[in-house]
Parts: C-alpha cells; structure tokens; sequence
C-alpha cells in the first residue's frame, strides 16, 4: 500500500515532522513515487529535488506572466521544492525548470538562447519529453489527454523505409535540399500509393516522429499504406517568405516535387499537410488546385493578429469563396494558443468548413499551446483522416 496518497498527505506529514526528520520523509517519497509530475484528478504537482538552487520556477506557456513562470517553494530542510497547479482532464503541455532563472522579464532579454541554456532544462523526473538538436522539453500529460507514446520504440512494429535524397528547384532557386520519402512496410513497387506531401520535413523525420506514427496507423489499418514525402524548410524568416501565400512554392510542389516523386513510385491522389506556417502553405497549395491536393491536412495554421496577418487573414475568404475544396480536409487548434493569432481565426474557419458539404471534414480543438508536442499530438488523428483505413 502506498504510504501516501495525495501530495498533499505527503506535505501534511513532511511539516508535522521535526526538521531532523524531513528529509529521510522527502526520499521515501522518491522511493515510493519515482515519477513526476503526480496527476491527480484536474492538478499536477511538479518537484525538483536538489541542494544546488536558490530559486526554482515552472516554465509553462499557459501561465500569464513575464516570465510565464509558476515559482516553486522548497520545504525548510529538505531538498525538495514543489508546486501544484490546475489542469484541464484533455491538457498536453510543454514545460521546464527554470533553475537559478534571474526571473526578470522575457520581453527585455537581449539573450535568450543563452539564459535558456544556463537556467532552463528538462524535468529529470519525467521520461516523457520532445527533444530536438535546438531544445529540449519535458510533456504533461493529463489522464484524458491524446496519447504521446514513443512511437519510434514500438518493438511490433513493422517499420517502412526511409530513403534522403537532395532535390533542385528552380522555382524557389535552390539547390540541395532535402527530400525525405517514406515507404511503407511491405511496398511494392509495382503498386500505386497515394502520397501524402508533408512540409517541415525535418520536424516530421524528427520529433514528430511522423514515420513512425505512420507504421503504426498502417499497421492497425487506421491509414492507408502511403507514401509520404517530407521537404525541409528554411530557416525562421525565409520559411515564412516561403510558405505564406507564395506562387512560386506552389509550382515547385505540382512542376517539380511531386513528379520527383512520380519518377520514382507510382502515385495515386496526392494529399498536402502542415504545422503553422507550413499549414498556410498546403491550404495556398490546395485552394489553387484541389483536384490535384484532394485532401489537406491545416493543423495551427496563422490565421489572425500578427506577422503577415494581412495575407494571412485573406484565408477566411479563399474558403468561404471557393468553388470548389479538397474531398477531405483537417483543422486542428489548441485552445492554449494565442487567442488572436490562431484559436479564434480557427473557430471563424470551422464555421465556414463546416458548411461545405463538398467535402469530408473534421476540426478538433485540443489541449495543447503552439507547438510540437500538441502537433504531435493530433498527427495521428490528421493522417487517419486524410487517408483513412479499414479498421472500423
């Protein structure tokens, strides 16, 4: 039986102790509880157990504030510093320690990336992170929230292949950039695959874990055995010159991508997926031709308030005025989001959508902020919808 039941009988017994005993009760509790955060119901409480701090704070988008942090309290004599704080049952969340933070505003910080490096890192405590070569985040989970397995450690999975490739254009006018194809499990390469097109390639063959999720949906048949083509970006500002509402990056995907790909497999109907900017990109792409992207997949596309919003909110009216959409469409947002910049512009856009009865449509609305861990997140929902299977 557990000797504690809530974090809260944990501190209760912890302050009745005399200062002697304290912290021989703090590692029972590592002994018993070895992971955190401890969800209970609609709370989670963070800790961090250490003697090297003087001040210890959780880093999490959702607290209002600058810095957006939730200071901890330490226990007097102990090494254990915690905080407990309200969820709702569905949140996946981003977070990080702060360490040592100086605390001072993020809106005056002339050097973030190395406060980030010094201060901030991952919950040792908490197996369930994001990593990429840049960063590095720890995820909570609540108990209703969306799954976020390893998908990558899924030992009974068939895994299909991957296969790098540079690719020329000269419409964007570069050269060499990568050009990720996944195959499934089993290809043939006398059969015909739809392929889905997938922007940000080097997220998708990375943290989102993409390829991998992928096996596992084709696997339990809840996607179609696909070809999947991931086409890294540019860096933050040529990305947005890029992606948003740019002609040049649609011809590059119908002239010279997709029969890239065509010269290699056999391509069925071809689908057009991404994250944030990368969704503006596809929904450009789709609008223009729908007959040739006849699904689109728009998670956290910039639809309202902010940089480029003048383009950016024209997309409401390129739905509305269409003649014609995709057969099948995904949006997804988090409601953790910036209110302006993406959830309501979403719920404005769902309203349109749904009244297109053209086209197979779904919208979810999620427990996650602006970024990969909530991209990751809805992923699978978004590939089982563009290119169902036949497991139901």
């Amino acid at each position: 039986m557990p000797r504690w039941s809530s974090f809260r009988h944990f501190l209760e017994d912890v302050n009745a102790a005399v200062p002697a005993e304290r912290q021989s009760l703090v590692v029972d509790l590592f002994r018993e509880r070895p992971v955190f955060p401890w969800v209970e119901a609609h709370q989670a409480t963070f800790v961090y157990n250490g003697m090297d701090a003087d001040t210890v704070a959780l880093n999490l988008d959702t607290i209002n504030g600058d810095p957006p942090f939730a200071p901890m309290t330490r226990i007097p004599d102990t090494s254990l510093w915690h905080v407990t704080l309200p969820f709702q049952s569905d949140d996946l969340l981003d977070y990080l320690l702060a360490i040592n933070d100086p605390m001072t505003p993020l809106r005056g910080e002339t050097d973030i990336v190395t406060r980030v490096r010094k201060f901030w890192r991952v919950d040792p405590l908490n197996s369930l992170k994001i990593e990429t070569p840049q960063t590095s985040v720890s995820v909570l989970r609540m108990p209703n929230a969306r799954p976020f397995p390893d998908w990558a450690a899924m030992k009974r999975v068939p895994r299909g292949k991957l296969t790098d490739h540079n690719i020329d254009s000269e419409h964007m006018n570069y050269r060499g950039r990568r050009l990720t194809i996944y195959t499934p499990f089993g290809y043939n390469s006398n059969q015909t695959y739809p392929l889905i097109v997938m922007l940000d390639g080097q997220w998708a063959t990375g943290p989102l874990q993409l390829p991998a999720m992928a096996d596992a949906l084709i696997k339990h048949r809840h996607m179609q055995p696909a070809i999947i083509a991931m086409i890294q970006s540019n860096s933050d500002v040529e990305r947005n010159r890029e992606y948003i509402s740019n002609d040049k990056h649609y011809e590059f995907l119908i002239r010279e991508l997709v029969p890239f790909v065509q010269t290699r497999h056999k391509i069925g109907g071809v689908a057009i997926m991404g994250v944030a900017v990368g969704a503006i990109a596809a929904a450009h792409a789709a609008l223009i031709n729908p007959d040739m992207f006849a699904a689109l997949g728009i998670i956290s596309p910039p639809l309202g308030k902010g940089q480029f919003q003048e383009e950016l909110s024209y997309y409401y009216r390129r739905f509305s005025g269409a003649d014609r959409l995709p057969k099948r469409i995904f949006q997804s947002v988090g409601r953790f989001e910036a209110l302006s910049r993406f959830y309501r512009p979403a719920q404005e856009l769902n309203e349109v959508l749904r009244g297109r009865k053209s086209s197979e449509y779904r919208y979810l609305e999620t427990g996650s902020g602006h970024g990969l861990v909530g991209f990751r997140g809805v992923l699978p929902e978004a590939l089982a919808w563009l290119l169902p299977g036949d497991a139901e």
